[in-house]
């Protein structure tokens, strides 16, 4: 007798455990479900069979061969092209099929009599057999009933609750005559219960069931998946095993080494070639798969670990799966029902909650909380705030889930009915976040007071008026243009600080929400004439006369379809002003930076075609910006910086600007020149905001990278107002954008970025300060060395990647060549940090090894 294995699904219920494997090939006890089946098949005399794959056939093909090694001969036929059901797979190899042959499902675990079910079929002289089973629960099965003398009189697919007639299922192993196979179409998807069992009950072809005894479990989902493995590991099911069984209920393979220290208590079954560490506590039920590599002082209660998993020390493994080759680090907690995926790491200490399944090939890192599932993303940060605030892939990582979730984290750090101002930009992704986050703020009981479609600049400049305690912008990022960011910010309009992100935070990862009552939820109200506000501010922080009625008349602004589109043309009409304006349509879709290039290159030969006082390019939502000045050359990165800095100390001798630690040296000197003073500050947004909005006197804050703040308007980024302001400045100061760029003083500056895994980040800041001790230092922000007064790198540890990144200043002096000694100690330093961090590197898996 030959038997057809259908070995073709791909568990979608069971994912994360076979999204790279067949649902077949799924291990129980450490044998591919398959492997039972076929050991099931031999015990019977059966061993000729057909296995019809679709999904990932190789995997199984490549495993059992021709089945010689698991004595039995194995024949492979693939469903190229689409599923055919179950019916329709069999259908497919009819012509292998010349007498009675039994069907079988790869997917269930059994020890059914199949011997005793095939002589019921010959007995009764069946067409079609049917083995049944009685079940306590009926719902998620195949309901059949039978006559007193066997024959099948009805059966109904997955029956709703009103529709059980039966506590007897369908178990997916049939016996069949191939004239059965001839009422099926051939090359067409068919189901044996949907279509061809109901086919022949229409047309009286006799159809018994046979209600076996013994054990059987459709593996279905995850939890039927932990509870066959907890059944076979206590005897209730008969499953072969190829590990000696040392005492009652303790299975151990070959070679595997375990410390006289711990603590087993049976069942349990430990695979072959493992090693398990001293003071290790294995609870009853707990199943370890081969080649596994357990740290010592672990706490295992009954969880199950897939092959080549290695399980550092100290961790808590509770009721949960951790699939094959998975990496799980000290201290780390898994939980009840939580499913870590292949090939996926958990950093140390991490704390993966119950229920959380962790797709394959994800990084979950040190110390982070996962409370929800990790499929899409990459990786499950530790932090929700990283350099952009919270950022992440739209509708992946950052999903309208994830945002209901935020909003109300947040709102639970605040006082029940305080207001919160939301705003965004245009895009359709923001607006579905927006909602989201408003959502999640009512449900806490905060009132929200609603912008929408914003540029950030005016959420920031409206903030203090509207009375909010804070308030929360969602743009595209500026960088990604398949990234959203979602930023907090203060009262004042800034971005909160540390201690107000780890609070977000902490609720968050708890999720410690309250819930308000009905009449406790928030109020949403829309605030009016926002943009007149904004003007009035404007036009009260320009020389409105100088800009009217200057020469500066004709400016080229490209929008790259942001929302500042919307916004700046009428702010500039009133002062009389001939504005270009290019790319200016809300309804595209954000472009990438180098379709921003694209658009550069545009606004340059549209400056000079129109003969125009200057160019700019404005994006990030209204706070960065590009020149080009009237001879069609673009202004930006440190040059701009440069010329900012010099055209605002200019207009007020003695001011001061604050810049971030990384920008260039270039601005001591022009602030020298006119007796300005410089405050250098950490390299991120909220530090520069801070100081710009406590700090007395201050005429100019930020760098080309970040955007430029006017502090008397307001403390965020705005290339709005710079764009005024440079109108102002140009007419006042009677020199062009060239003029000024011209006569900036020459320095070399140069950056570049080395790989640094987060361990090291912290340990190679020290070895720096050791290291270059001799020399004068900075530590602001990275560690800066000055080799003389003007000269200097900077190493920064990037706040949201695995990387860190090196400036270097240099000046010409008649002694030395500023570029020269630039691009030599960037190299020198680069290399130093490179060699280091191999180094670490290697010291680190020498570790590993010793521990295991």
């Amino acid at each position: 007798m030959r038997a057809v294995l259908m070995a073709g699904g791909s568990g979608t219920r069971l994912r994360p455990l076979t999204c790279d494997l067949p649902k077949p090939m799924v291990s129980v006890l450490n044998r591919p479900i398959t492997e039972h089946i076929l050991n099931l098949l031999k015990r019977h005399g059966i061993r000729e069979v057909i296995a019809t794959l679709h999904y990932l056939p190789d995997v199984i093909r490549e495993h059992f061969g021709d089945g010689s090694d698991f004595g039995v001969n194995m024949m492979y036929v693939v469903e190229e092209d689409q599923p055919l059901g179950t019916a329709g797979c069999v259908k497919n190899v009819e012509s292998l099929l010349d007498s009675t042959f039994i069907v079988i499902s790869g997917d269930s675990i059994t020890d059914f009599d199949l011997t005793a079910a095939i002589k019921f079929h010959r007995a009764k002289k069946s067409q079609a057999t049917l083995i049944l089973r009685r079940v306590s629960d009926p719902l998620a099965f195949g309901v059949v009933i039978t006559d007193e003398e066997d024959r099948i009189q009805r059966f109904l697919e997955k029956p709703s609750t009103s529709e059980i007639f039966s506590d007897t299922v369908n178990t997916g192993i049939y016996i069949l005559e191939p004239e059965v196979l001839s009422f099926l179409p051939a090359n067409e998807p068919s189901d044996f219960s949907n279509e061809l069992f109901p086919m022949l009950l229409a047309k009286g072809v006799p159809m018994f069931g046979y209600i076996a005894s013994g054990y059987w479990c459709d593996i279905g989902s995850l939890e039927a998946y932990r509870q066959a493995q907890y059944d076979a590991i206590r005897g209730r099911v008969h499953l072969d095993l190829d590990y000696v069984q040392l005492r009652t209920g303790l299975w151990i393979g070959k070679h595997t080494v375990i410390s006289p220290t711990v603590q087993i208590e049976p069942p349990v079954l430990i695979g072959s070639n493992c090693s398990i560490g001293d003071r290790t506590k294995i609870s009853a039920g707990t199943v370890i798969g081969d080649r596994v590599t357990i740290g010592s002082d672990c706490d295992l209660q009954r969880p199950i670990i897939g092959n080549s998993a290695m399980i550092s020390e100290e961790c808590h493994l509770w009721a949960c799966t951790i699939s094959r080759n998975a990496r799980i680090s000290r201290r780390v907690h898994v939980m009840e029902g939580a499913v870590v995926g292949s090939n996926s790491v958990i950093g140390e200490e991490a704390r993966v909650f119950p229920n959380v399944r962790i797709w394959p090939s994800k990084h979950v890192e040190a110390g982070a909380t996962l409370t929800t599932n990790l499929i899409w993303g990459a990786m499950a940060s530790r932090n929700l705030f990283g350099q952009h605030s919270v950022s992440g892939l739209a509708n992946v990582d950052i999903t309208p889930e994830f945002a209901v979730k935020l909003g109300a984290a947040y709102g639970a750090t605040l006082r029940p009915n305080s207001h919160v101002m939301v705003s965004r930009d245009q895009r359709t992704i923001c607006r579905m976040l927006t909602r989201s986050l408003i959502s999640g703020l009512m449900s806490v009981g905060i009132n929200v007071e609603n912008l929408e479609a914003t540029a950030i600049p005016i959420s920031r400049f409206i903030a203090p008026s509207l009375g909010v305690v804070g308030g929360i912008h969602v743009r595209v990022h500026p960088d990604r243009n398949d990234c959203v960011m979602i930023e907090f910010l203060d009262a004042n309009g800034i971005n909160i600080n540390k201690a107000g992100e780890k609070k977000i935070e902490g609720t968050f990862f708890k999720e410690d929400f309250r819930r308000s009552r009905i009449e406790e939820i928030g109020e949403i109200s829309y605030p009016t004439r926002v943009l007149d506000y904004y003007n009035s501010g404007f036009a009260k922080n320009l020389d409105v006369e100088a800009i009217r009625y200057s020469d500066c008349k004709k400016i080229v602004i490209d929008y790259v379809y942001a929302v500042s589109g919307a916004v700046l043309p009428r702010i500039l009409g009133k002062f009389s002003t001939d504005v270009v304006v290019l790319n200016a349509s809300l309804n595209e879709i954000a472009p990438a930076p180098v379709d921003r290039e694209k658009m550069l290159t545009q606004l340059t030969d549209v400056v000079k075609a129109v003969r125009a006082n200057f160019g700019v390019q404005v994006f990030a939502n209204g706070e960065k910006f590009i020149l080009i000045d009237e001879l069609g050359k673009p202004i930006r990165d440190e040059v701009l910086t440069g010329l900012m800095v010099e055209m605002a100390l200019m207009s007020k001798n003695g001011g001061t600007v604050v810049v971030p630690v990384s920008a260039s040296g270039m601005v001591e000197l022009i602030a020298e020149k006119h007796g300005g003073k410089v405050i250098r500050t950490k390299a991120n947004p909220t530090a520069l905001m801070a100081t710009c909005h406590s700090t007395e006197g201050v005429v100019l804050g930020g760098a080309a990278d970040m955007g430029f703040i006017f502090p008397q308007l307001h403390p965020g980024f705005d290339a709005m107002f710079s764009i005024a302001k440079i109108m102002e400045w140009i007419t006042l100061q009677k020199r062009s954008l060239s003029q000024v760029r011209t006569h900036l003083p020459r320095c070399h500056f140069r950056q570049q970025t080395v790989r640094c895994p987060w361990s090291i980040k912290g340990t190679l800041m020290r070895h720096l300060v050791e290291s270059y001790g001799r020399e004068r230092m900075e530590l602001i922000d990275g560690v800066k060395i000055f080799y003389s007064d003007r000269d200097w790198v900077l190493v920064l540890p990037d706040a949201g990647d695995p990387l860190v990144h090196v400036f270097s200043n240099g000046f010409d002096t008649p002694l030395s060549n500023g570029q020269a000694w630039a691009e030599h100690q960037l190299q020198e330093v680069c290399s130093h940090i490179e060699g280091f961090c191999k180094l670490q590197i290697a010291l680190s898996k020498d570790s590993v090894l010793l521990d295991n």
